[in-house]
C-alpha cells in the first residue's frame, strides 16, 4: 500500500492543499526524508534534479518554522540560481499560505526595492541566492541570527559555481540551534566537508529520480560539418518538437537564437546576461508555445522547470559528464 502525506505526519491544511494540486502520494525522496525532518533531525539527501526534493524539504520547513520578526527570517533556503530560487518560492507559496507562513525570494538581477520592503515587513521563510543574500546582510536588511531551519539545495551546483565560501559565511551567521537539511546530487568532497561542519549527526538518504522508472530518454550523436550545425539543429527541432538547446556562452546563445529564427525556427535565449524580466518573458514564450526552442547556457538553465520538452540538443558539448546528465534530464523530467 502506498504511503500518503498524512501518514508522513503532515497537518491536514497542507495535505488538503497538496490534494487540490492533484498531489496525493509522496515521491521516494519525500517519503524517506519528511518524517526525519519533521522530527527535527538534520538530513543529508542525495537526490537528482526532478526527484521531488523541493517538497521534501519545503513541507517540513513550513510545518516546523516559527513566525518571524521584521528583517529576521526563521527559515532559510539557499539556492544556486535565481531561477531555482524563484521556482522554489512559486512551488511553496500556496503551501505557505495553508501553513499560515510567509515566503519571499531574493536574488540578483532585479532591484533591491521590493526585496527590502519584504524584509522590513517580515518573512518567515527566505529563499535566497548567496550573492544577493550577502548584499542584504551587509546592508543590514537581513539578520540571520534567529534563522533556525536551514536548507541548502543543489549543494553540488553551489560548489561548482564557487559559492561554498559564501555559503559557509552565511551559515556561520545562523542560529547555533538550527536544523539543517542539505540536498545534493553528490555527497562527497566539498559537500561532505560542509555537512561535517554544519550538520549535527545527519540522517542520510539516497534516492533516484522520481521519474527514473517511468521515463526513458534516447541519446543520439551526429557528426556534422561546423557550417551545417545550425541547419541540422533547425531540422532536429522541426522533427522532434519543442527543444531546449544548450550552448557554452551567452554570446553563443544569442547568436544561435537569431540564426534559428532566420531559418524559420522561433527561438529565444536564456542566459545570465538577461534581466529577470527578460528571462521571465523568454520562459513564458517557450512555455506557451510562442517559440519552438529555448537556447540556454548551463548556469541559466539550472532550476528552470518547463513541461512537455520533446528534446534536448547539445549544440556545444558540455564541460563534463555532470552537465551532460543535468542537461539531458530536462527532457527526462518532461
Amino acid at each position: 500500500m502506498s504511503t500518503t502525506f498524512a501518514q508522513l505526519g503532515l497537518p491536514k491544511p497542507i495535505v488538503d492543499t497538496l490534494a487540490k494540486r492533484d498531489i496525493h502520494e509522496p515521491f521516494p525522496v519525500q517519503a524517506a526524508t519528511i518524517p526525519d525532518a519533521l522530527a527535527g533531525r538534520d538530513v543529508s539527501g542525495k537526490a537528482p534534479t526532478g526527484s521531488g526534493k523541493t517538497l521534501a524539504f519545503g513541507l517540513p520547513l513550513l510545518v516546523n518554522v516559527a513566525q518571524a520578526a521584521p528583517h529576521r527570517p526563521r527559515g532559510l533556503v539557499l539556492a544556486p540560481t535565481r531561477e531555482l530560487a524563484e521556482q522554489i518560492k512559486h512551488e511553496l507559496a500556496p503551501l505557505a499560505r495553508a501553513a499560515d507562513r510567509s515566503i519571499t525570494a531574493v536574488y540578483g538581477g532585479v532591484r533591491y526595492t521590493g526585496q527590502k520592503h519584504a524584509m522590513r515587513k517580515g518573512t518567515d521563510v527566505l529563499v535566497a541566492t548567496p550573492g544577493r543574500l550577502e548584499d542584504l546582510i551587509e546592508q543590514k536588511v537581513v539578520n540571520l541570527s534567529e534563522a533556525d531551519f536551514i536548507v541548502i539545495d543543489e549543494a553540488d551546483r553551489m560548489a561548482d559555481m564557487g559559492f561554498m565560501p559564501a555559503v559557509r559565511r552565511i551559515l556561520d551567521q545562523t542560529s547555533n540551534k538550527r536544523q539543517t537539511l542539505l540536498f545534493s546530487a553528490t555527497l562527497d568532497g566539498d559537500i561532505a566537508t560542509l555537512a561535517r561542519k554544519y550538520q549535527n549527526n545527519p540522517v542520510r538518504h539516497e534516492v533516484e529520480s522520481a521519474e527514473a522508472d517511468t521515463v526513458e530518454a534516447s541519446h543520439h550523436f551526429w557528426l556534422v560539418e561546423h557550417h551545417d550545425r545550425v541547419q541540422h539543429t533547425a531540422d532536429l527541432i522541426e522533427a522532434t518538437g519543442r527543444a531546449i538547446v544548450f550552448t557554452r556562452t551567452r554570446h553563443g546563445a544569442d547568436r544561435l537564437s537569431k540564426q534559428l529564427s532566420k531559418v524559420g525556427v522561433g527561438s529565444v535565449s536564456l542566459h545570465g546576461g538577461r534581466s529577470q524580466n527578460q528571462r521571465n518573458r523568454a520562459l513564458k514564450a517557450f512555455s506557451n508555445g510562442s517559440v519552438q526552442a529555448l537556447i540556454a547556457t548551463d548556469v541559466a538553465a539550472r532550476g528552470i522547470h518547463v513541461d512537455a520538452v520533446d528534446s534536448v540538443i547539445h549544440f556545444d558539448p558540455p564541460n563534463d559528464h555532470k552537465d551532460y546528465v543535468h542537461r539531458s534530464g530536462r527532457t527526462a523530467r518532461a
